[in-house]
């Protein structure tokens, strides 16, 4: 009895240690950005959308974990003004692309870590926009109190089909390809 007892407290006592050694740093959301390359067979559409909130996790200066919470409705396109920017945003608010009002935010969640050198790590994590979830997969760098990665989504597996050459025929010039980029530069 006695040695279950001891064994008990050096469990508690590890998991405790364990707990202790995990730093969770925040994102600072005013700082950090995302933006966003859509392109189409006669040019491309740039801009931006905003986190919510977000942090990483680190055991030991290692990076082991990760999730975020992007706002959905202040997506906006960088490279137009005017009437035009404000059809733009419309369209991609709307329900053929991100339909912001019934999905106002996206997350994004790590799931698996792997060192792949000094500072970088290959993520793999769970990506859900338009209550529809995926795995993505990319590289991401971490130096001090910023982190950066960029990586490409596939819209059609978010049930974003608008335009797309995959679902629709005789499209010609008005394809909207399927992949999206995404340039991730945080701050903590």
């Amino acid at each position: 009895m006695k040695n279950l007892k001891t064994i008990a407290l050096a469990f508690v006592v590890a998991l405790s240690t364990l707990t202790v050694s995990a730093q969770t740093k925040k994102i600072d959301v005013s700082k950090s950005t995302i933006n966003w390359v859509g392109k189409k067979v006669t040019g491309q559409h740039s801009g931006t959308v905003a986190f919510k909130s977000g942090s990483l996790v680190f055991k030991k200066n290692k990076l082991t974990g990760g999730s975020f919470v992007v706002d959905m409705p202040s997506l906006t396109s960088t490279d137009l003004t005017g009437e035009y920017l404000g059809k733009l945003n419309g369209h991609l608010k709307a329900d053929d692309f991100f339909g912001t009002d019934k999905y106002p935010t996206a997350t994004l969640v790590f799931k698996t870590i792997a060192a792949k050198a000094n500072n970088v790590y290959t993520v793999t994590a769970d990506l859900t926009i338009k209550a529809k979830t995926n795995p993505v997969t990319f590289d991401i760098t971490v130096n001090g109190n910023t982190a950066t990665t960029s990586f490409q989504v596939d819209r059609t597996k978010y049930d974003i089909k608008y335009g797309s050459k995959s679902f629709f025929e005789g499209l010609g010039d008005k394809t909207i390809y399927d992949d999206f980029d995404l340039t991730v530069n945080l701050k903590f």
